[in-house]
């Protein structure tokens, strides 16, 4: 194993060089943003924000309507099925409940990446 030193100064340079590269690559991939149809919401989100039961989804599951992935017990469900469901009128909602769905996701998403960066 090799050592290396150098100043404290330096240091702090190069680890805000490494912080602005990072935020930089951060802020442009929010940018960007993956497509809305991509992204993955859980039961909560969805229930709560389609104004829809718990139970509703279940039936749904397991009807095999709506595709979705169980992880650790949690079901997550692509925003592209949630519109299919829409569309196909196998639940009743409207427009903008999806879309007060996908803007809530995301600044979720926000709040825990910012909480994540303060550790």
């Amino acid at each position: 194993m090799e050592i290396i030193t150098f100043e404290s100064k330096a240091y702090k340079e190069l680890d805000n060089k490494i912080t602005a590269i990072a935020d930089y690559i951060f802020n442009h991939m929010e940018a960007e943003s993956t497509n809305e149809d991509e992204i993955w919401v859980d039961s909560y989100e969805v229930c709560t924000f389609l104004k829809i039961s718990e139970k509703t989804l279940q039936r749904l599951r397991v009807a095999g309507t709506i595709a979705y992935s169980n992880i650790r017990g949690r079901y997550f469900y692509k925003i592209s099925e949630v519109k299919r469901m829409l569309e196909e009128r196998l639940i009743r909602s409207n427009k903008e409940n999806i879309q007060d769905l996908i803007t809530n996701h995301q600044l979720y998403v926000k709040e825990r990446r910012n909480i994540r960066k303060d550790k």
